[in-house]
């Protein structure tokens, strides 16, 4: 399994509140991480630095190689449960970083399935001989309009109050997060992103880049480039992991 990634602060930011990692972890598996911080130029990286740092610490401690699929999914929930309390309290410490908090969604990769973790409306895809998979749910003010049907999924990427989300690392001392088991096989990938990218993409360009694309490990490079020829309005990150 390989895994490359990047983030960039786009063309309109003047800070990047973006974070994200890539672990090997034992056996070959692959941790990956990205975190869309907010609250602020004075905490929004803050939040999403510490969010990553504080997970990523949380599973090399606790992970085994031969975990149940059950106890992986634990760990990743109380691995975002402590990043979660890491920021929330961090945020109390002055008024710098009063209210601030980060999304995150991460993927645990083994050559037979990704076990994937998320909180708030950066993204998981998922590849494979079906195609694209858009594996997790937006915790976002659009993605309820979505469902309700009171606007469309296109309306969305434009709504005013897109950028609006539901659930966020540290902006209360308790989160939930969902956790997704998706099987993987030969030539499957997992690609996550923050809103910078999504916002910009169609889920079908994603796809043709990955499944398309001359050289994978050029991959996140070419989306990070459509999205800057689009005006990158936000801060953009893509992380790609291929079996």
């Amino acid at each position: 399994m390989e895994a490359w990634g990047l983030t960039d602060l786009g063309n309109v930011r003047k800070q990047n509140q973006d974070y994200y990692d890539i672990v090997r972890l034992e056996g070959g598996r692959l941790l990956l991480v990205v975190c869309d911080g907010m609250g602020g130029a004075k905490s929004g990286n803050v939040a999403s630095r510490l969010a990553t740092e504080v997970f990523v610490g949380e599973i090399r401690r606790t992970d085994r190689a031969d975990m149940e699929p059950g106890e992986t999914a634990r760990m990743l929930r109380e691995a975002v449960a402590l990043a979660n309390r890491a920021v929330f309290e961090q945020s109390q410490v002055s008024g710098d970083f009063a209210g601030m908090g980060t999304t995150l969604v991460a993927a645990l990769v083994t050559p037979e399935a990704a076990t994937i973790a998320n909180v708030g409306d950066s993204r998981a895809y998922l590849f494979d001989r079906e195609g694209i998979r858009f594996v997790t749910v937006d915790h976002s003010l659009v993605e309820l309009m979505v469902r309700r049907g009171e606007i469309t999924r296109e309306q969305a990427k434009t709504h005013p109050s897109k950028n609006l989300i539901t659930r966020a690392v540290g902006t209360e001392a308790q989160v939930a997060c969902d956790v997704y088991r998706q099987p993987l096989g030969p030539g499957g990938a997992v690609l996550l992103c923050t809103d910078g990218l999504s916002n910009v993409l169609a889920d079908q360009e994603i796809l043709f880049e990955v499944v398309h694309g001359v050289q994978k490990d050029g991959c996140c490079q070419r989306l990070l480039d459509i999205a800057k020829s689009r005006g990158a309005p936000d801060n953009v990150t893509v992380v790609l992991a291929t079996v």
